[in-house]
């Protein structure tokens, strides 16, 4: 059975994507669903999710709402799922990057809040 969806509000799972606001890069944290902040405020924290498809989703999120593939949420959670994937050490200047973007968006004021 499918559902009908509007081509101004499509969704692959249950996170909708509004296509009118793709890769704005104007993101807003009341525009996040609370899914995807949940995610992203955990790959902030001191532990972050481990399971690489949940950190994708977000990826996902924030590539199409956000910069694209510039956006620092984006490139941190791709960077902590190549960690997840190899075991190698994640490059700390993106988690430097993301967390001052968070803080630019306005998911909090400063950035230890995060941790």
């Amino acid at each position: 059975m499918s559902q009908q969806q509007r081509p101004v509000n499509v969704s692959i799972d249950e996170i909708p994507v509004d296509i009118d606001n793709t890769q704005s890069g104007d993101v807003e944290p009341t525009d996040v669903p609370d899914e995807i902040e949940s995610i992203t405020r955990g790959l902030a924290s001191k532990h972050p999710p481990t399971n690489p498809l949940v950190v994708l989703k977000a990826a996902r999120w924030w590539y199409i709402h956000g910069k694209g593939g510039t956006d620092p949420v984006f490139q941190w959670a791709i960077e902590w799922t190549r960690h997840l994937a190899t075991d190698t050490p994640s490059d700390i200047k993106r988690f430097e990057d993301f967390l001052e973007y968070l803080v630019t968006v306005g998911f909090v004021d400063e950035r230890h809040e995060l941790r």
